[in-house]
């Protein structure tokens, strides 16, 4: 299947599926036409679902397709999801036209300068770049090659194939998230139990040097914490009058920003630290005012940590970021006193942490109306609009604060879209055990056969459509009730994953610098030993 492979990659890569373009509709018509070209679903061309995104005015589709296995009666299933779209094309610089063709991309590169190490690989021949080529359009060749291979004979299948290919994977996950629809309804329809379902999200070295084939047992939480700031407006004439909403808002990024602390663990196994994704004050035009209001969120990961847990910890930093601010002002202040004789007085202020929750029964009691739908009508106003899904809860958060009648420097801790829920497959859990104990004994037999070094991990460490099929999170209602109307701004279905609850891997292809200009899939791993790899646990997963 190697030729296949590499070809059916760069006809992907060639398809300029940038996420929110109409290429995510195009490579979804691409892969449809490719999965009826099948011999097996030109016979069974009832077995294709497409199912449009709904009210997308793009018009893209999930792309599904089931492949009945005829050895024997077993209704276990396999799904393969992978997404179609990637990130655009702007690092790629001067490169960009040349960003989705694979071939031209590689003669270029040979003519500029480039990194030793990209160096190195592009000249060994065995990897291939491009936008999409890593993150991840050889996954999803890799499942469709496998497809068309398995539906040559699938008299020789005991149990059953289900592929999914899915757009708007990198920002809102929208397409996996429709597609549970599907899942369900097929399980209803053709009687399948869901085993197991496998991502082929690139997985690549975790340090300099690194050779290791990891195989992931879940996925990541993400979070967006985000910090609405409020200070005391002044003149900069009067500049320590005030209690600039900026300097507030640059002291919780010190403390929060990479921090270990807020790191979380199961098994030894950490997440990254949390990492600033945006911060900016609330002024709309030039005055000599300082900063009254800032605002600024982070991507914040999950292994295991309850919402109240983390809560907790957000509203310890915006405590220590109220008393970090007002202790350097003062120090300041005290400089300049000293500086022109001025008399110090300590300056201080009442101050407070809020989190949405709190805010919301504050507005409430003082608004004395339906809050609700106040809120609802903001929220759908703003969306048609076009406004920002992380801007709409701020303007929601601004409104409550009026209502509340809220003067004093305050900060208001809430959580907007996207939220990723966590899932690992567990040994405490008895059916999860059972698996677990199979992937590692395939993954250990598969070792010694292709002389690849091998890793078991329990989270996938970047942000995937794996977290929308399983969830191990139970502390669900602390996170609505501090996401500003979030059934209106991401609502999404705990309780169809948790009907689903398909056990989530990843073995993905491997490859460097996803997201980056110089993004490359090594190939004699990816479309050599993984197909086998995969073919492996497709026997025996449907075994079991």
């Amino acid at each position: 299947m190697k030729d296949e492979i590499i070809e059916l990659t760069k006809k992907l890569v060639s398809i300029a599926s940038i996420n929110s373009t109409e290429g995510e509709k195009n490579i979804g018509c691409f892969i449809e036409e490719y999965v009826r070209g099948i011999p097996y679903f030109q016979k069974h061309p009832e077995q294709v679902y497409i199912a449009p995104l709904r009210d997308d005015i793009l018009g893209r589709r999930n792309v599904l397709a089931l492949l009945k296995g005829e050895k024997d009666k077993n209704n276990k299933t396999l799904i393969l999801h992978g997404h179609t779209d990637t990130v655009g094309v702007e690092d790629y610089g001067f490169l960009k036209d040349y960003a989705f063709d694979c071939d031209a991309l590689q003669e270029k590169l040979k003519y500029i300068s480039l990194p030793a190490e990209v160096k190195e690989d592009l000249e060994s021949g065995n990897y291939l770049f491009g936008r999409g080529a890593c993150d991840m359009k050889s996954g999803d060749a890799v499942f469709l090659a496998l497809l068309k291979n398995l539906a040559q004979h699938p008299w020789e299948l005991s149990g059953n194939i289900l592929l999914s290919l899915n757009p708007v994977e990198e920002n809102l996950h929208t397409g996996i998230i429709e597609s549970l629809d599907v899942f369900e309804k097929l399980r209803e329809a053709e009687g399948l139990e869901y085993v197991m379902a496998i991502n082929n999200d690139y997985i690549c070295p975790l340090y300099p040097g690194d050779r290791t084939r990891t195989v992931y047992l879940g996925a990541v939480g993400k979070l967006l914490p985000c910090f609405y700031v409020m200070g005391k407006e002044t003149h900069v004439g009067q500049c320590f009058e005030g209690l600039d909403a900026t300097m507030i808002a640059s002291e919780i990024v010190r403390i929060m920003n990479l921090n270990t602390r807020y790191c979380d663990g199961y098994n030894d196994e950490f997440t990254l630290p949390p990492s600033v994704l945006k911060m900016k004050d609330l002024k709309d035009f030039y005055n000599v005012q300082t900063a009254y209001s800032a605002f600024l969120y982070f991507n914040y990961f999950v292994h295991i940590k309850s919402m109240s847990e983390i809560i907790d910890l957000l509203v310890q930093a915006g405590r220590e970021a109220f008393c970090g601010t007002l202790e350097l002002v003062n120090e300041r202040y005290l400089e300049y006193c000293g500086l022109t004789g001025i008399e110090y007085r300590k300056i201080n202020y009442e101050t407070q942490v809020l989190t949405y929750e709190q805010l919301y029964k504050m507005a409430l009691e003082a608004y004395g109306g339906q809050i609700d739908s106040f809120i609802k009508d903001l929220a759908s106003m703003q969306l048609q609009a076009g406004t920002d899904k992380r801007e709409i809860p701020l303007e929601i958060i601004r409104k409550l604060m009026e209502i509340a009648g809220i003067k004093i420097p305050t900060i208001v801790i809430f959580f907007a879209a996207p939220y990723c829920p966590h899932n690992t497959l567990k040994k405490e859990v008895p059916e999860e055990e059972e698996l677990l104990s199979s992937l590692k004994k395939i993954i250990s037999s598969f070792e010694k056969e292709s002389n690849e070094s091998f890793k078991i991990a329990q989270f996938f460490p970047s942000l995937s459509d794996s977290s929308y099929i399983k969830m191990d999170d139970n502390s669900l209602t602390c996170l609505t009730d501090n996401f500003p109307a979030y059934e209106e701004l991401y609502p999404l279905p705990f309780e169809q994953i948790r009907r689903l609850n398909i056990p989530a891997v990843n073995y993905g292809c491997f490859g460097k610098d996803a997201h980056k200009w110089t993004e490359r899939v090594y190939i004699p791993y990816s479309f050599e030993v993984l197909p086998r790899l995969l073919l492996k646990t497709i026997d025996e997963i449907l075994k079991i």
